[in-house]
């Protein structure tokens, strides 16, 4: 079987176990489809090593993505109307098991978590360059519900190139010279915890940590803008380069 022939077969599998499980439904639905208690889960690529890559999920012994690239997520990548930014999944000790799209033979990484009821996770896979071993890293997160209107946004800092950063929070091309943290000396592999704001578009911008005010704009690290809705919200990821080091850049996922 040729790899294109592998991967639309694997693809039509994911999409036909997701879909018959719960057509329509908000969330995508969890594959072990729990009678217990739940929590929810994504997976975030952050492998950085090319050679590896791109990967397949698998979550409790059933596909949960394919042909995941660098800094791709599941299960929002999954065909639609199986698309979802959590999937709910069974409490307890689980398993997600990366394998090497083109050849399956081939385990990237095996990165166990635990799931407690009513908690979301993000689950990322990093590391990986010069042939150095994949690790896991799994946040929890409440991810209460925005009643008034506004947007919820949060930040990780996934990019040990960047180190601590300082983040800030503005409308686009605010001077960030008189601009105030919304975060200061964000250290690696931690999160902002996040804070609501007017719905609209923002830019979300690091610097190191410590930058002296008018040396920011020049000092910028990473950056993207975004547009939230009402009641939604975003997890801004920063990253290293695809095969790991700087310049790092930085993405966005949605919450709600």
């Amino acid at each position: 079987m040729t790899f294109s022939m592998a991967r639309r077969r694997l693809t039509f599998t994911l999409a036909a176990v997701l879909v018959a499980a719960a057509c329509g439904t908000k969330d995508a639905p969890d594959p072990l489809q729990p009678s217990g208690g739940q929590g929810r889960i994504r997976f975030v690529n952050l492998i950085t090593d090319p050679a590896r890559l791109p990967v397949n999920a698998i979550l409790e012994k059933i596909p949960f993505g394919v042909n995941l690239a660098y800094t791709q997520s599941t299960p929002a990548t999954l065909p639609s109307p199986a698309t979802a930014n959590f999937s709910a999944i069974l409490e307890g000790a689980r398993t997600l098991v990366l394998k090497k799209t083109a050849d399956t033979s081939v385990v990237v990484a095996t990165l166990p978590i635990t799931i407690t009821a009513g908690t979301d996770y993000t689950l990322f896979a990093y590391g990986g360059a010069a042939g150095s071993a994949v690790q896991g890293l799994a946040m929890g997160d409440n991810n209460p519900a925005i009643t008034t209107g506004q947007v919820r946004i949060k930040v990780m800092n996934m990019s040990p190139a960047a180190g601590a950063v300082d983040v800030f929070i503005t409308a686009a091309n605010a001077d960030l010279a008189t601009a105030t943290p919304a975060a200061a000396n964000l250290a690696y592999k931690a999160e902002f915890a996040g804070a609501l704001f007017a719905a609209g578009t923002y830019q979300v911008q690091t610097v190191p940590a410590g930058t002296a005010p008018a040396a920011r704009v020049g000092a910028v690290s990473s950056a993207v803008t975004v547009t939230i809705a009402a009641n939604g919200g975003r997890t801004i990821v920063v990253a290293d380069a695809p095969a790991g080091g700087g310049p790092p850049r930085s993405f966005a996922l949605t919450d709600r």
